[in-house]
């Protein structure tokens, strides 16, 4: 590997069966983490709450997926474009501008709930066709939601395989 020189814009793109083998597109055979974040807006309210939350509001949410696999023969673990397929296909259209208490199963829609119903989603997907073929290994690692800037829920692996 060459020390890079200074700034310059490429004379030609670098080209698979000349410059780069096939096998060299996997660096390594290691369990690596991606992550991918999406926001979505809802409304809900909490049930046997006595604070202000026990009235409908609504939030912008913030959901952080982490999810981990090995890598394929061309270094990917996961596919950033599969996430946003299943985020698009089987959880945003239950909980975008919808009424969570109405569009999520029977549970107060605390984001300690909400979390694991979404690591829940993600988790069936990715060990349904035609995801559990393109990722050797995949599984979720981690389902981080925020409720607003500060504050959010958390689930991890490790947690929900005990």
């Amino acid at each position: 590997m060459s020390v890079p020189g200074p700034f310059r814009i490429v004379d030609k793109l670098q080209a698979l069966g000349t410059d780069i083998s096939r096998e060299s597109l996997r660096y390594h055979r290691h369990r690596v983490l991606v992550s991918k974040e999406f926001t979505f807006d809802a409304a809900h309210h909490l049930h046997a709450y006595d604070g202000k939350c026990k009235n409908l509001h609504g939030h912008t949410y913030k959901v952080v997926f982490g999810l981990s696999g090995f890598v394929n023969e061309i270094g990917l673990a996961l596919d950033f474009g599969d996430i946003k397929d299943i985020w698009k296909e089987r959880i945003e259209p239950y909980v975008d501008h919808r009424y969570l208490n109405e569009t999520l199963p029977l549970m107060n829609t605390t984001a300690e709930n909400m979390v694991v119903w979404l690591y829940e989603q993600m988790d069936a997907a990715l060990n349904k066709e035609p995801y559990a073929d393109r990722c050797e290994g995949g599984r979720v690692e981690f389902v981080r939601l925020y409720e607003t800037p500060t504050s959010y829920a958390e689930a991890r692996r490790e947690w929900m395989c005990s």
